[in-house]
């Protein structure tokens, strides 16, 4: 039997992942319910921000990275057929940029994997782009 996009999403995460980008991963977790079913991995970051990843095994995703609790903002990628969102291009695939109503085309990649690996990639760059505010 096929392991599940989120198990693959995991296994590549806990080892290449962390490699390439171990300036930027501080942990990986996975959650499942029940025991053995594996519905969601969390990816904290080394500034204490974290990537939240769902991929069903129907194709059904969402890459959230929250960053609320540090600046404010959050970025997530999903394919949620929300009709609101019918105008984006790449309907139902979308991505909110920062915040909720700011929704724009998302080209991530289809392959699972790749489509970690590239908003890794954009998160790294967010991160080096956006400072933490300090608590005044």
């Amino acid at each position: 039997m096929k392991n599940s996009p989120i198990r693959e999403i995991y296994r590549w995460l806990i080892g290449e992942g962390a490699r390439k980008f171990n300036d930027i991963i501080s942990d990986v977790v996975h959650y499942e319910v029940p025991p053995g079913v594996l519905v969601k991995v969390r990816v904290i970051m080394a500034d204490g921000s974290f990537l939240d990843i769902y991929w069903s095994t129907t194709g059904k995703y969402s890459l959230h990275y929250e960053r609320r609790h540090i600046n404010g903002r959050f970025y997530r990628h999903d394919n949620a057929p929300h009709s609101k969102h019918s105008h984006v291009k790449t309907f139902p695939k979308h991505y909110h940029d920062g915040r909720e109503d700011n929704v724009v085309e998302s080209h991530l990649p289809d392959e699972p994997i790749k489509a970690v690996e590239e908003f890794l990639k954009a998160i790294r760059e967010i991160m080096k782009s956006e400072p933490i505010r300090s608590a005044e």
